[in-house]
């Protein structure tokens, strides 16, 4: 269950049993060990089988805990000697995109770089919610290049509703920040692994995650627009949103399916916010299998592998 106060919909059945198996235990009216050790199992056959059918809006319910461990919470638990690198070099210091080195592994030191939404309100404000402005795209541009130059991989943490959409920052070139992102992630001569952690919201989302490889935490989700967005749209409603959910496929498991990522990662029961070490111990043994893989290739052989990746997307045979 949830460390915190904030309870999820799905979860408020398991709360109610676990209160009543707290108040026997601290009852002194009676032995109700018997009882106890039933509803004990009771709760964990419920949480199995809550856990086992979730549909695509609750694991974005899930993906969207405002407990949910963010970059600069994966990075505690994740390596050593974590130093943080600051600025586009053009003026701007976007504080939703965080990056720096991080030794993963003795002999092993990677760059990562992903979005950072917040805690309270103060620290929400000040990051943005995760969302970056083009700063935010050319400050991670620029440690991809800093990590290219001295040969260090790339790992991307991706957690963000998506770019800002505000009237400044179209005026600077939201979009064209985006796509020169894009188009110079292609060209980058390290590996690159992406993880989408908890919201992979679209252009903002993938113009941190041209990689060779994608993977995805188990109830994260990565869409072209949100459910919200989007039924708003179809049905100028945002009340079908878990219907847009379903059909936008954008679980982990139905893109592993569609072939749009690589590989899924196990989260702690109930979700990563029940425990951040636990996360990041599995995002960290997903990394390095990955990167064993990756480092075995030459940067020709990096560029082309991650080119091949995007240009198959999609591809489909007719048989007439």
């Amino acid at each position: 269950m949830s460390k915190t106060n904030y309870v999820l919909e799905l979860e408020k059945p398991l709360i109610s049993l676990m209160k009543q198996i707290e108040e026997l235990e601290n009852s002194t009216a009676g032995n109700y060990d018997d009882a106890i050790d039933r509803m004990k199992s009771e709760f964990y056959q419920l949480k199995e089988r809550i856990y086992a059918n979730l549909d695509a809006h609750q694991k974005l319910q899930i993906a969207r805990h405002p407990q949910r461990p963010y970059i600069l919470d994966f990075v505690k638990y994740l390596g050593k000697n974590w130093i943080e690198l600051h600025g586009d070099r053009a003026g701007h210091d976007d504080n939703a995109i965080v990056g720096g080195l991080l030794e993963l592994e003795p002999n092993l030191t990677v760059m990562v770089v992903g979005n950072e939404k917040g805690r309270d309100i103060k620290e929400k404000q000040k990051r943005n919610f995760g969302m970056p402005q083009p700063t935010g795209y050319a400050k991670a541009l620029r440690l991809f290049k800093h990590a290219n130059s001295f040969g260090f991989p790339i790992v991307t943490l991706i957690d963000t509703p998506g770019a800002y959409p505000g009237l400044e920052a179209e005026a600077l070139g939201q979009s064209r920040a985006i796509a020169y992102n894009i188009q110079e992630m292609f060209n980058l001569e390290v590996p690159i692994i992406s993880v989408i952690t908890g919201e992979g919201g679209s252009g903002g989302a993938l113009a941190l995650a041209v990689a060779n490889k994608v993977l995805m935490l188990e109830y994260s989700v990565y869409s072209v627009i949100s459910p919200e967005g989007c039924a708003a749209i179809l049905w100028r409603t945002r009340d079908k949103s878990p219907e847009a959910a379903k059909a936008l496929k954008i679980t982990a498991q139905d893109l592993l399916k569609l072939k749009l990522i690589d590989e899924i990662i196990p989260e702690p029961s109930g979700g990563s916010h029940n425990s951040a070490e636990e996360a990041a111990n599995n995002l960290k043994k997903a990394i390095m299998q990955n990167l064993k893989e990756l480092m075995s290739l030459t940067p020709p052989e990096l560029k082309e592998n991650r080119q091949d990746k995007f240009r198959n997307f999609g591809v489909f045979e007719e048989n007439i």
